[in-house]
């Protein structure tokens, strides 16, 4: 908020020294000063959102609203509106005189609250109406009007912000669950067009992520987009969080509310591509304004998007002020960088001869990686506490090592050949497993190339690819003790860990858009174990801090016992450097009880039973379980130890 201050404090200063002609219907006014002029075109102007677009300001005492706009091509740009009756002439913006391709000016007697375009003259006699880039409220789809808005609220969330330099460190748990607003609980869960409001979510969904015991939330993109089906991946508004759920304000009250109740959020951010609706970003002033010009760097064959222009100054200085402004005006705790791997290769999705080799003749934009890693310099520069999250699903290196050391400068990578690997053991039948113990060991091969977060994300759940539970072998018995099992095995496992909404209680459905999460499941025993399971999980790896303190560190893991592949058992131990914390975790993947297990231990050799997944609680069959394990000392010298001790079908076990 201290630099929308700045900004209208700027106003009043500039309006004392420039002579303001108050007999037209737009007066020539400017919030800028050359050298913000020259940053923006060099790519090195990070707080856009303090000049550009709308704001309500009072010249000579009148209060009106300045509009500032960038169409470089633009033979003429006018604003249209409710409050001129949407006449394309009424209202025409100045140009500036240096070229910087930026229309500006100040109308009276206009504010908050009003909808309005921009009208524009593009080239080769091109007519536009266009939404504001830079603003911060739109018009509910399917109407596409920007709206006169600001983001000023009052925080009170100041405990949260003190303490996050330690709850979002790399050290500290990261337990994230992915949501989809609109489909996590709906007023109507057969009518796709009712949505619960942001205060209802900040009540409900606040207060369930809390008592599920998650640390984070993570929010798939609220931006503003027009089409629902892209679940907000092709967004138009990059400073605007969407109005099917409110205003900006409300928003920000959900994100006060988390913060109030201990959770993180991190948002999910789309700077790779956007769609070509006509009110959006697409050949904006009648050229490739914001992508780029060459249709084989340009056009994105996956998504028919586009992508977005990183040579030019003035796109790069809006894509890192759009980062910044979800960290600055909304406190967002971080950003999942969407796409990574389409923006870092130019052959991304395409045939040869699709693509033209970069200047020193490899596949590499090298435009979009010296962006990314300015937008994770500035981040952690100037929210030093935030994490940036990289969905990248190639064997590109350094995507989170740091900069100075050849990096990209994320904090996470999304470690998509763990989810691959895991879901490919885990759907084989129980009986062949011992065959494929290396698709669950060969994670740790290359697991400290990279601070990873463990992902099963909403894409997993969608396209034909079946919910978790059908995923799983077996009968429904065994369905729900492998997932409990699988998700055992992902929380002990290093790194950070992401869960899509309805993996945590079984959803039998597919994950769909227009609907809403199966909660009437609950009333079945399978489901509400399911999830009191990983509600457990989650407090079993917040209160344990071998299971986060070193999860990125190659001395908070050793493998135990690999050595029984031919009865499916691996047992392995998380470590934070004081043996009395460390944690055993003990794997069984076969529905076969194995009593009296022998395991080799170094260290102590007292161990007790903390987590069981076949417990009863969770739908398991709680005839095994170990309330006193035996131990004996073989060797004193080296301290090892054999535990002797019962092994539950289907299931995993952890010790402390």
């Amino acid at each position: 908020m201290a630099k929308a201050k700045k900004a209208t404090v700027k106003a009043k200063r500039y309006e004392q020294t420039h002579f303001v002609d108050t007999t037209r219907s737009v007066w020539n006014y400017s919030l800028f000063d050359e050298e913000q002029v020259t940053n923006f075109q060099n790519g090195t102007h990070y707080s856009l959102y303090n000049y550009f677009g709308n704001k309500q300001l009072e010249v000579n005492d009148v209060a009106g609203t300045y509009f500032a706009v960038w169409a470089p091509n633009a033979t003429a740009v006018y604003v249209i509106g409710d409050f001129n009756q949407w006449d394309k002439t009424a209202h025409p913006l100045f140009v500036r005189l240096d070229q910087s391709g930026i229309w500006e000016g100040f109308i009276p007697n206009i504010g908050k609250g009003e909808a309005y375009k921009y009208h524009i003259h593009g080239y080769k006699g091109a007519k536009l109406d266009k939404g504001d880039p830079f603003a911060h409220y739109w018009q509910k789809r399917p109407q596409t009007a920007s709206v006169i808005w600001d983001t000023k609220y009052d925080w009170n969330d100041n405990k949260w912000m003190k303490k996050r330099d330690k709850l979002n460190s790399l050290k500290s748990p990261h337990s994230v669950y992915e949501v989809h607003l609109a489909s996590w609980m709906r007023p109507n869960k057969h009518d796709e067009e009712s949505y619960n409001s942001y205060g209802f979510l900040a009540d409900r969904l606040v207060n369930y992520v809390k008592e599920m015991g998650f640390t984070h939330v993570e929010l798939m993109p609220v931006m503003e987009h027009p089409f629902d089906g892209s679940w907000g991946y092709q967004g138009t508004g990059f400073f605007a969080p969407t109005s099917r759920f409110g205003e900006p304000q409300d928003f920000a009250y959900l994100v006060d509310c988390f913060h109030q109740a201990g959770i993180g959020v991190i948002l999910d951010w789309v700077p790779s591509h956007f769609p070509y609706d006509a009110h959006g970003l697409f050949m904006f002033d009648g050229t490739h304004t914001y992508e780029y010009a060459d249709m084989r760097k340009g056009f994105h064959p996956d998504w028919n998007s586009y992508i977005f222009n990183y040579k030019r100054g003035e796109v790069k200085s809006f894509l890192i002020s759009s980062a910044r402004f979800w960290c600055e005006q909304f406190h967002a705790d971080g950003l999942r960088v969407d796409a990574v791997s389409s923006m870092l290769r130019l052959d991304y999705s395409r045939n040869e001869g699709e693509w033209e080799p970069n200047e020193f003749g490899g596949n590499g934009n090298l435009e979009a990686i010296a962006f990314i890693k300015d937008l994770n310099e500035t981040l952690y520069r100037d929210f030093h506490s935030v994490q940036t999250i990289a969905e990248e699903a190639t064997d590109w290196p350094g995507i989170s090592k740091p900069t100075f050391a050849g990096g990209l400068g994320f904090g996470m990578k999304w470690m998509m050949g763990w989810m691959h690997d895991t879901l490919r053991y885990f759907k084989k039948d129980p009986l062949h497993r011992s065959h494929h113990q290396d698709d669950l060991t060969f994670s740790m091969m290359y697991y400290y190339d990279e601070n990873f977060m463990l992902p099963l994300s909403h894409d997993e759940v969608v396209h034909g690819k079946s919910p978790m539970i059908y995923k799983m072998p077996g009968d429904e018995w065994q369905k729900f003790a492998n997932l409990r099992l699988l998700y055992t095995y992902m929380f002990t496992h290093p790194g950070a860990k992401l869960l899509f909404m309805g993996d945590e209680f079984g959803q039998t459905n597919e994950w769909n858009y227009k609907s809403e999460l199966q909660w009437e499941l609950l009333q079945f025993d399978p489901h509400a174990g399911m999830q009191q399971c990983l509600k457990d999980l989650n407090h079993l790896y917040r209160d344990n801090p071998a299971l986060h303190e070193k999860q990125f560190d190659a001395s908070g893991f050793e493998w135990v016992d690999l050595n029984h592949r031919a009865e499916a058992v691996i047992c392995f131990k998380r470590k934070c450097g004081k043996n009395k914390e460390d944690v055993l975790v003990l794997l069984n993947m076969t529905p076969v009880v194995r009593t009296d297990w022998e395991v080799l231990v170094h260290g102590k050799g007292d161990w007790e039973e903390i987590f069981n997944s076949d417990n009863k609680k969770y739908w398991g069959t709680g005839d095994v379980f170990n309330p006193g394990i035996r131990s004996e000392l073989i060797d004193k010298k080296s301290k090892m130890y054999k535990l002797v001790l019962n092994l539950p079908p289907l299931a995993g076990i952890v010790l402390k």
